[in-house]
């Protein structure tokens, strides 16, 4: 057995965070069932040159930049959607997702438009991007206009990926937003709802604002907060009756610090849910020779989670890492554009 077939027998989903066809295909043969995509994901294939085809008939056709841009996120995720189809199939539903990410500009601070209007856009965008299809999530930030979308686009049997998230307040009020919508459908049985913890960016930002954490609880503190979150989340849809499981996704899981082993964080949260992984991740975890079992419900000591709860302050945290996290989340999109205006000047 592998380490990634290892890391699946342990009861994780396996996602791929990327829709390069080319990984898609490795990574489906490893035991991948599902995949992400962002506009990074899409600027780093459109670089390669491997699409330029696709950009000059998008071109020819008449579309400016960013139909160009929404084209080609659209093609690459409806063809990794095909891969994964047969998975849908056979889970019923369950996995074989992959996440289309709405337009990251109607968070541009440069925009900065009223938090109503940010939610009625999430609302038509969402509805239009997953309008006829069977395994695409749509992806919607825990902002305060994305939040404000969610009850809507669940009413509507839009499957989401509430993604940005950082803590335990902005899961509850996600998944709040979720039930409530799904309250008002004639039943639960289709409907599929993930809330993308973040990880990674956690233990960057206690290594610099909680430098007095001990060494056992230093890099400990995306891990417990995310799995403090995951137990919340399996404990209130127990017995909700959903057919589809509501689960969490454990993103941000490549490691930032060079000491860290590359598997620090796919290990920790091995069996349960979902993991999205980047490539590269994927093929230290392969090459590591580890064999990954059930931790997700392992914790650290008493001593280093009451530590944890007394030195870090949660909310400052969030409040930092969304503020950090909405400019990462606007500025690809931005060169994403640029990349397209360049390839217009260069295929012309």
């Amino acid at each position: 057995m592998t380490p990634l077939q290892s890391l699946v027998a342990a009861g994780t989903k396996l996602w791929l965070d990327s829709v390069d066809p080319v990984e898609i295909a490795t990574n489906r043969a490893n035991g991948a069932t599902g995949a992400t995509s962002n506009p990074i994901i899409i600027s780093d294939l459109l670089m390669t040159g491997r699409f330029d085809a696709d950009i000059l008939k998008f071109m020819k056709a008449g579309h400016d930049d960013s139909t160009i841009a929404w084209e080609m996120t659209d093609k690459l995720v409806k063809e990794a959607q095909l891969v994964f189809a047969p998975v849908s199939k056979e889970t019923g539903g369950n996995d074989g997702w992959v996440s289309f990410e709405l337009d990251p500009l109607i968070e541009d601070n440069a925009l900065n438009l009223p938090v109503a209007e940010r939610t009625k856009r999430y609302i038509e965008l969402g509805k239009k991007w997953s309008a006829g299809h069977t395994n695409r999530l749509i992806k919607v930030p825990a902002t305060p206009g994305g939040l404000g979308a969610l009850e809507e686009l669940i009413a509507a049997g839009v499957n989401l990926n509430v993604t940005l998230i950082f803590s335990e307040r902005q899961y509850n009020e996600a998944r709040a937003a979720t039930w409530k919508g799904m309250q008002r459908l004639p039943n639960l049985n289709t409907v599929k709802t993930v809330y993308s913890i973040f990880v990674s960016r956690l233990d960057v930002y206690t290594e610099k604002h909680c430098a007095d954490l001990s060494p056992a609880a230093q890099g400990q503190v995306g891990i417990v907060n995310a799995k403090h979150i995951w137990k919340l989340n399996c404990d209130f849809w127990a017995g909700k009756g959903t057919k589809l499981q509501q689960e969490m996704i454990f993103a941000s899981t490549g490691t930032k610090k060079p000491s860290d082993a590359a598997w620090k964080y796919v290990a920790a949260f091995a069996g349960s849910d979902i993991e999205t992984n980047p490539p590269a991740t994927n093929k230290a975890v392969q090459a590591s020779g580890q064999t990954f079992t059930k931790q997700i419900d392992q914790l650290p000591p008493k001593e280093v989670l009451d530590e944890i709860a007394k030195k870090v302050d949660m909310k400052k945290l969030e409040e930092t890492l969304m503020s950090e996290g909405l400019s990462k989340f606007a500025d690809p999109q931005k060169a994403l554009l640029k990349l397209i205006a360049e390839k217009r000047a260069a295929l012309k």
